[in-house]
């Protein structure tokens, strides 16, 4: 084996660890602009070096980021937490969440078909929203929501929704079953510590398995509902 490529990489036949895989999808719109866009950034800074810090963590663990603000864009393709070098991200544009869920949903079954094509095993996926606004690509947030609720019925995928102040609450708690986090204040930092010290907790387990999360909205958490 060539001594330069990591244990942690995307090729499947040099890292055949089941994978654990992650979508952030990322409200990047105009109105995060400014201290909320910084803080989200740094937030992703402290979860890849918290995943590449964990040495299973880093082989198991698969992220993809979606951003849209103004447009839907795959930032990141899926790639081991080890490779994961996120973009800095730039406020911009308005808030076509519905396509960017449907776009996060295609991404997805994508990836597991490749998982399935090479004989790779996987956790529950999570798709993880975050948000400080509401839809402005029309009703397409509706049928994003019934496919989420089809997703999570079937357990193909777990979906969080996390709202930033004047994120639209409303709307939010529609898209699944699972009731939207408010974030306190910019806690950025410690919901990305959170979803990382969560990931690596499922990547220790074995397929299937249902993993104890610490509570979030608990009275030192990241956030409240």
């Amino acid at each position: 084996m060539d001594d330069q490529i990591p244990f942690g990489t995307n090729d499947f036949a040099l890292n055949p660890e089941p994978r654990v895989p992650c979508i952030l999808l990322l409200d990047v719109s105009g109105s995060m602009a400014g201290q909320p866009i910084s803080e989200l950034n740094d937030g992703l800074t402290v979860y890849r070096d918290e995943l590449a810090a964990d040495a299973l963590a880093s082989k198991r663990v698969e992220v993809a980021v979606v951003t849209f603000g103004g447009k839907v864009s795959v930032d990141c393709p899926f790639t081991t937490s080890e490779n994961f070098v996120p973009s800095p991200l730039h406020a911009d544009g308005d808030t076509p969440m519905g396509q960017a869920i449907m776009s996060a949903i295609d991404l997805l079954r994508d990836r597991k078909a490749e998982y399935k094509a090479n004989g790779i095993s996987h956790y529950r996926p999570w798709i993880f929203l975050i948000t400080d606004g509401g839809p402005t690509d029309g009703n397409l947030w509706k049928t994003a929501a019934e496919e989420i609720k089809r997703g999570e019925q079937s357990k193909s995928f777990a979906f969080f929704a996390v709202g930033v102040e004047g994120a639209n609450f409303e709307v939010l708690n529609q898209l699944s079953n699972r009731q939207a986090l408010r974030l306190k204040g910019l806690r950025f930092r410690d919901l990305f510590q959170w979803l990382s010290h969560s990931q690596q907790s499922v990547s220790r387990s074995s397929p299937g398995d249902a993993v104890p999360l610490e509570n979030p909205t608990g009275p030192e958490g990241w956030a409240s509902i």
